[in-house]
């Protein structure tokens, strides 16, 4: 259980933040920690079950002033791909920096401990029904009655309604769908990621100190794909049987081109966004960037700067669209045949340590994205 800054609430708050996830976590600390008034509401109650991969990139340390390793569950610096179960190929990542474990409960739940220790509000267990612009202010209604702030960061995730109430009804993206599990018990530390079992996407078992998450996701084309029963059968080749695990199937918005992100006086941040990347699906990174850039944006339109929404928006469109676009060039040769992706791809010496350079941070896709497509577009061309 933890204990929750409830102060004296203002009559209208700097800004109003709904989701507390990673985006929402992340931009109610860097508003609270800049002295600004924040409140978050969050429909469930914290530590709420979050099934995910839960692999984050040790960028994200150089975003906060704080320790994020009481949340680190462990160090991951070796990965197994597999085609269909068969085909190993076991590489070590080669990073300067191992990739990050968390478990979505205890990071969420810790990334906000900090921000209401900054100063920030939150109100768990508390939906917002609506919102309404208003004589110079968002109107948010809840349960409890409306809430009143000059600026709105919408950080509800893909099934959350803010992105329609803002207006954003043409928001650019691509449905994706997965379905994830939580395990408790014994893993090895070794990353499982296996091909071409799922059509238009694929498997994955990331290892934490007392079990594993894992799941399977469809990220192109139409999604008819039984993913309850595959994800089954991939279960049982790691040992683990899906009954006992927490299940959770979910859309996700994987980013499908550039867009504003901004309306008056409110933005969109994390999956709200559609930051998610086409080709693997990594979303904790993005979503801690579009949150830490959304409190820039709302401090500075706090203190009059003007531009500072409509320069979110082209923040995000060149530091996580841009990269985005690569993913997707990416994700449509390597899924469109990926028995010749895994061969001429995954199994070529340099992809491992390639790959694992852009998961955590050390790389770019822009870097390293034109090579490999040169190479799949060759072998898909050639048969």
């Amino acid at each position: 259980m933890f204990l929750w800054h409830t102060g004296l609430m203002p009559a209208t708050f700097d800004c109003i933040i709904i989701g507390a996830g990673p985006a929402g976590g992340t931009a109610a600390y860097h508003l609270a920690k800049g002295g600004r008034s924040v409140l978050v509401l969050e429909k469930a109650q914290l530590p709420r079950v979050k099934p995910c991969g839960g692999g984050v990139s040790p960028e994200i340390a150089g975003w906060f002033d704080f320790d994020l390793s009481p949340v680190i569950n462990t160090r991951v610096s070796r990965v197994r791909y597999t085609y269909r179960g068969r085909d190993p190929v076991e590489a070590d990542m080669g990073t300067i920096e191992p990739l990050w474990m968390v478990r979505r409960d205890a990071f969420d739940a810790f990334l906000m401990q900090q921000a209401v220790a900054r100063g920030a509000a939150l109100r768990e267990g508390c939906a917002a029904l609506g919102a309404h612009f208003r004589d110079g202010r968002w109107i948010v209604d809840t349960a409890e009655g409306p809430l009143q702030c000059r600026f709105l960061v919408a950080a509800d995730g893909a099934k959350g309604p803010m992105a329609k109430w803002l207006g954003f009804t043409h928001r650019k993206y691509r449905v994706a769908g997965a379905i994830e599990a939580e395990s408790r018990g014994k893993s090895t530390n070794l990353v499982h990621l296996d091909f071409g079992t799922v059509i238009n996407g694929y498997a994955w078992a990331f290892p934490k100190t007392d079990g594993w998450s894992f799941g399977v996701g469809i990220f192109r084309g139409k999604q008819n794909q039984d993913l309850r029963k595959i994800l089954a059968e991939y279960g049982l080749r790691l040992g683990l049987e899906l009954a006992e695990c927490s299940v959770e199937a979910h859309p996700v918005l994987l980013w499908d081109g550039h867009q504003d992100l901004h309306t008056h006086q409110a933005l969109l941040a994390g999956e709200a966004a559609c930051v998610v990347d086409p080709f693997t699906a990594e979303g904790i990174r993005p979503s801690i960037f579009t949150g830490m850039k959304a409190a820039e944006a709302v401090d500075a339109a706090l203190a009059g700067e003007f531009s500072a929404l409509p320069r979110y928006s082209e923040i995000i469109k060149r530091e996580v669209g841009s990269e985005m676009i690569w993913a997707r060039r990416l994700a449509e040769l390597f899924y469109r045949a990926p028995g010749t992706a895994y061969r001429l791809g995954v199994k070529h010496p340099a992809a491992a340590p390639h790959m694992a350079r852009i998961l955590v941070g050390e790389a770019r896709y822009s870097e390293l994205a034109e090579r490999a497509i040169k190479r799949l577009v060759q072998g898909v061309v050639g048969g």
